[in-house]
């Protein structure tokens, strides 16, 4: 495995894999690795000769500058484990390497960018399509690999390189979740003991709710969703929307789409926690 913090570098090394006609696959990843990236990881080596994983903290896509500096890095841990899973480039750039110069590129995406994540947090997303643009750009890779956990964010990715018209193909791969059920984050690190215990609380809450599908309204769906989990003192929901899966809208009625999906973003004491859940009809 090499690790590799130049632009150029990756480039010379990837165009000599290309000229021995392997197939080249890559997984976006901001660090602090759990085994919810490594399953990225393992799908990536599965299904390409050559897997690449990006390390980067991403500054533009956090409208949160104290949630930029909290944010865990863990370089050298996270290399051992890419190594153990298959890995056969790290791509572990600088802040100056990635944006020598400010990113002013704005992007529209409609509806899929703009509610829930995107109204909640401002540029977030066109952030996302700055880093992931020039991801592509530098790797050009055959597949990309992303975590179902970002539901939202696959669908602005797959309607970026839509408009981009780079030729990727984006996988979305199922959320990977602790025993409890809680989906797996690099956030999770920064619960205390006690929230730890309560957050299982929200994918509990969201599994329960499909049993009342499609009998009880949307609306009586997303009331017992909220309700139940506000009721802990600990939590506190941000967001909770069903939506259709592949345009974000919101829907009104289980017959308003084919593929409704459950959205949901939770304070957990300060620690910011997403989750969703898809409706069987």
């Amino acid at each position: 495995m090499k690790i590799v913090n130049n632009i150029k570098e990756l480039k010379g090394y990837l165009a000599q894999e290309r000229q021995k006609n392997r197939k080249i696959g890559l997984v976006p990843t901001m660090g602090a690795l759990h085994n919810g990236h490594i399953s990225l990881v393992k799908r990536c080596g599965k299904d390409n000769d050559v897997c690449v994983v990006s390390v980067f903290v991403n500054p533009t896509q956090f409208n949160n500058k104290t949630d930029l500096v909290t944010y865990p890095r863990t370089l050298d841990k996270d290399c051992a484990l890419l190594e153990s899973a298959g890995c056969n480039y790290v791509f572990a750039p600088s802040e100056q390497e990635m944006y020598p110069e400010p990113d002013v590129r704005k992007f529209d995406f409609g509806t899929v960018s703009s509610v829930m994540e995107g109204a909640y947090r401002p540029g977030h997303f066109n952030g996302v399509a700055q880093v992931v643009s020039k991801l592509f750009y530098i790797v050009e890779p055959d597949n990309a690999y992303f975590g179902e956990k970002d539901f939202q964010q696959v669908a602005v990715i797959r309607a970026m390189v839509k408009q981009l018209n780079i030729p990727v193909l984006i996988n979305a791969c199922p959320i990977i979740r602790e025993a409890d059920g809680l989906a797996l984050s690099s956030r999770n690190v920064r619960l205390t003991p006690e929230q730890r215990q309560k957050a299982p609380l929200i994918a509990r809450t969201l599994k329960e709710s499909t049993n009342f599908v499609p009998e009880k309204s949307v609306q009586e769906v997303k009331e017992y969703v909220i309700n139940t989990i506000n009721a802990d003192p600990v939590m506190r929901v941000e967001y909770y929307e069903i939506v259709d899966g592949n345009t974000m809208n919101a829907i009104n009625s289980w017959s308003d789409t084919t593929y409704p999906v459950g959205c949901i973003t939770v304070y957990c004491g300060d620690v910011r926690l997403i989750d969703n859940i898809k409706y069987n009809k």
